[in-house]
């Protein structure tokens, strides 16, 4: 399959977000597509098909499963079937991020199907399993996954297969890596319920550092407060108030490591009303408090320069 970018369609997320149909082309083992953001499928998403998924540009907040943590520009990725996935980076009205993303997606069952005449395929077998509650990759095994999805934007046929299997032998092999998705995160994958929870998601994205209430998600819901509550719950695996303070606790770090904004300034900016409830809550998520995850973020920053 030729080079292929997707270009933007829409610069909101869609409403009626549902099961995305992947189609091969009937020359290829697998898909590889390089994706533009945002695009109408940036969206909170589930396929049968495996997604190794690489974030070239930007950072956001990445949501798989009831995992909620934060990327930026080289974060590799694979979502296991059934899983629901969604990376996001706020952007500005009509901003487009040109090539943000690196997407291959594959059927597992080719694989499993294929390792009767090639047996080496089945030592696959425990990563397919593992991958089904999200990994993310460091280290080498990230630059180096990174480096093979780049590359089979330039080729194609044969040459793109080889590096397909190059590539999950890697992402299979490594111990350089992190399960995102708690074991026990059984989502209802319909689409009523992805409708909802899309709309939901984006809404708490886009007003978290506001004074957000329980009954104002409900009502965007159309729910009682206690249907809600436990509709959210089980869809996304986090409370609904566990879920604002992840995303405000993400937006602090950035600002911590990114700007020299000071800390007071930076516990209102995200959503807290003192700064005593902020520095436990960032105490007790990262444990450590917010001065001390800013002089190490400025560390790293003077180690890689």
């Amino acid at each position: 399959m030729a080079f292929r970018r997707r270009k933007n369609t829409a610069a909101i997320p869609r409403t009626v977000p549902a099961f995305e149909h992947i189609v091969t082309e009937a020359s290829d083992s697998f898909l590889w597509r390089l994706d533009d953001y945002p695009w109408e499928r940036n969206v909170w998403n589930f396929h049968p098909e495996y997604e190794i998924h690489l974030l070239r540009k930007s950072s956001g907040v990445a949501l798989v499963g009831d995992h909620i943590g934060e990327f930026g520009p080289g974060y590799l990725s694979i979502v296991g079937g059934g899983l629901p996935h969604d990376w996001v980076t706020s952007v500005q009205p009509g901003e487009l991020i040109e090539g943000r993303d690196i997407v291959l997606q594959f059927d597992p069952q080719r694989l499993r199907g294929s390792a009767g005449l090639l047996p080496e395929l089945r030592e696959l077998e425990p990563f397919l399993e593992r991958s089904l509650r999200g990994i993310v990759f460091h280290g080498r095994a990230a630059l180096d996954g990174a480096a093979l999805m780049e590359r089979m934007g330039m080729v194609h046929g044969l040459a793109r297969f080889c590096l397909f299997l190059e590539l999950v032998d890697l992402l299979a092999r490594t111990d350089e890596y992190a399960l995102l998705s708690s074991p026990d995160f059984s989502p209802a994958l319909d689409a009523t319920s992805l409708d909802i929870i899309q709309r939901t998601l984006t809404y708490l994205f886009q007003h978290f550092a506001e004074d957000l209430k329980l009954p104002e998600a409900a009502e965007l819901a159309g729910m009682s407060e206690s249907t809600f509550s436990r509709f959210f719950q089980k869809n996304t695996g986090n409370s609904f108030s566990d879920h604002i303070a992840k995303l405000r606790l993400w937006q602090a770090c950035k600002l911590l490591a990114d700007t020299d904004i000071p800390i007071t300034d930076i516990c209102f900016q995200v959503g807290y009303m003192n700064i005593s409830n902020f520095n436990r809550a960032f105490l007790r998520k990262h444990r450590m408090t917010p001065s001390s995850y800013r002089k190490l973020s400025k560390q790293r920053m003077t180690m890689r320069a």
